[in-house]
């Protein structure tokens, strides 16, 4: 599941999501890259919206959400996820592709517990998360804009480091895009 519904309102006008890397907009980098590693991706979308456009030859499932709050992506693409699982990813995060999302579904692979989240090479917290279909009652009853933090902070979730802070880099703002670019070529 890829959440892309959200505002970009930090970006003061422009969408965060279309910005692009190497010449494509980080969407459609976030949702080939899923695609990769799974036959069944869903991708929440505001109704009218640029980004639909970059999607359209893409095998993903487009669900729209009107409220642009994270906790109404979820549940929307929750209510067509027919999987025993679901990974959570955010569509806004440069450095998760098909090799950090593979990683984390062989880790799911291998183990019985119910939550698994990415972490930096240091052990820091980020993103993706995969939640066991026993965990989507509460995320369907998720309210408001923090995600599933509450339900993390509630239920232990096994780590998977990924190399550097990977997990952990999210572009907001102008600012953030600029660092990062800074860095990055």
């Amino acid at each position: 599941m890829i959440l892309a519904a959200g505002a970009s309102s930090r970006m003061r006008g422009s969408d965060k999501l279309l910005e692009t890397i190497d010449g494509t907009p980080i969407i459609l980098r976030a949702v080939r890259a899923a695609c990769a590693v799974s036959p069944r991706v869903i991708v929440a979308l505001p109704p009218v919206s640029a980004r639909r456009a970059w999607l359209g030859d893409t095998p993903a499932r487009l669900v729209e959400v009107a409220d642009r709050e994270m906790s109404a992506s979820i549940r929307a693409t929750l209510l067509v996820c027919d999987a025993a699982a679901a990974m959570i990813h955010l569509a806004d995060l440069p450095e998760i592709g098909a090799p950090e999302m593979q990683a984390l579904a062989e880790a799911w692979q291998a183990t019985d517990d119910d939550i698994l989240r990415a972490t930096a090479a240091d052990g820091t917290p980020g993103q993706p998360v995969i939640f066991s279909r026993r965990h989507f009652p509460a995320l369907l009853a998720l309210a408001g804009d923090r995600g599933a933090r509450d339900l993390l902070a509630r239920f232990p979730a096994r780590h998977v480091p990924l190399p550097g802070r990977r997990a952990l880099v999210d572009l907001d703002t102008p600012e953030d895009w600029a660092a990062w670019r800074a860095a990055n070529h």
